[in-house]
């Protein structure tokens, strides 16, 4: 009996095989990129392909200084590396270690020369470009009915806002007559009146995205009056169709994003602002009350009843000071007053009289000052403190010192 071999040996074995072939070891080969994807790890995987074949190809991340360019669908290159088995599922595939462009593919070609076209026409012009509404509330589909894009499309939009309607329209998005069905979808739902329209499909390669290059798409994507969100492959798979729409978005679930508003969001905001607004008159009332006293204080200090108060115990300030003015005055008077009659009482003639004095007079009570005023036998009046007497002159001597005594 022949001998037995376990899956691994064979797989080591094939795997021995191929790295003691020196052409394998260093080979370059030449094909259309297909099925390209960029992983997370920094490796490229895609497919080589000619009109009869393909070849599974991977660019690990450390060779990427052998890639000058970005890898995108149809691009025809020369990969030169080392054709090798992926000993654990018993596959080979070429690990490229240098890729340089060689022309390109038919398909990349030919969605060249269309997007040329259509672009010369001014389809992908800005002024042409609609609005996509902020808060739509009816939103349509374009897309395989059990493909991943409806359920990430159905998933977003309901954590994003549950209130609002999808419309699906179960289109085919690959292969023979898929083209003709996503123009029927498209004019189907706009004329239905939604907000707006996701049209697109998951990812895949440039075969599996070829109806999205087709010319009768994009026209009825141009001609649609609902606005139209393009949603085809990942986020470096570029069509025609994301040229023609009014908004580009990188994934079906990009797209639920950007036509679907987040409605605890708005609500939140919605209450932000609620709050806000709150705050802000309060604060105004405050500042409002705040001036409303000030002015009650402004008006209580122009208050004619206060002024009247006021005026009224200026005057009987006033008065009060006046009233002690005139009686520090009536006192310093009376005083002086008091001064001055003791000083007239002193120079006073009766004053004089009660001492013992006389007062002489002659005539009509004219004052004798002098013997000279008198002539003998003459009357005279004597005024003494408690009477008159009336004497008449017999004699007048004058002295030698005038202004004596008589």
């Amino acid at each position: 009996m022949a001998g037995i071999y376990s899956v691994s040996q064979v797989n080591s074995y094939i795997k021995n095989m191929f790295a003691q072939d020196f052409a394998l070891s260093r080979i370059s080969v030449r094909g259309e990129i297909s099925n390209c994807k960029y992983h997370t790890s920094g490796h490229i995987y895609f497919t080589l392909k000619d009109g009869t074949g393909t070849l599974a190809a991977v660019m690990f991340a450390s060779q990427r200084r052998g890639l000058s360019f970005p890898l995108r669908e149809g691009q025809q290159v020369v990969v030169t590396g080392a054709v090798d088995v992926y000993e654990r599922d018993g596959k080979y595939q070429l690990y490229a270690r240098k890729i340089e462009l060689d022309g390109q593919g038919d398909l990349f070609a030919r969605f060249l020369k269309l997007r040329d076209e259509l672009e010369e026409m001014g389809m992908f012009s800005a002024e042409y470009k609609q609005p996509i509404p902020k808060y739509a509330r009816t939103v349509g589909v374009v897309t395989a009915s059990t493909g991943a894009a409806i359920r990430d499309i159905m998933n977003i939009t309901a954590r994003r806002n549950p209130y609002v309607q999808l419309v699906l329209y179960p289109a085919l998005v690959q292969g023979a007559g898929a083209a003709a069905s996503i123009v029927k979808g498209i004019q189907t739902l706009d004329a239905m009146g939604l907000d707006v329209l996701i049209v697109g499909r998951g990812g895949g390669s440039i075969e599996d995205l070829w109806a999205f290059n087709e010319e009768p798409v994009a026209r009825a994507i141009f001609a649609c009056r609902t606005p139209v969100i393009s949603a085809v492959g990942h986020e470096t798979d570029v069509t025609i169709a994301d040229y023609v729409a009014d908004l580009r978005a990188p994934t079906p679930s990009a797209a639920a994003e950007l036509a679907v508003f987040d409605y605890r969001q708005f609500a939140g905001d919605v209450q932000a602002y609620r709050g806000a607004i709150t705050r802000a008159m309060m604060r105004q009332v405050e500042r409002r009350r705040y001036q409303t006293e000030q002015f009650r204080l402004r008006l209580q200090l122009h208050d004619p009843q206060r002024q009247i108060r006021e005026k009224r115990q200026r005057l009987a300030d006033l008065q009060s000071q006046m009233e002690g003015l005139m009686e520090r005055r009536l006192l310093d008077a009376r005083h002086r007053l008091a001064l001055l009659a003791g000083r007239l009482h002193g120079l006073s003639p009766l004053e004089r009289i009660s001492r013992g004095f006389g007062f002489l007079t002659h005539g009509e009570e004219q004052r004798i000052e002098s013997v000279a005023d008198v002539e003998p036998g003459e009357t005279i009046t004597v005024r003494i403190r408690d009477g008159r007497i009336r004497a008449e002159v017999t004699e007048r001597e004058q002295l030698d010192a005038p202004g004596g005594e008589t």
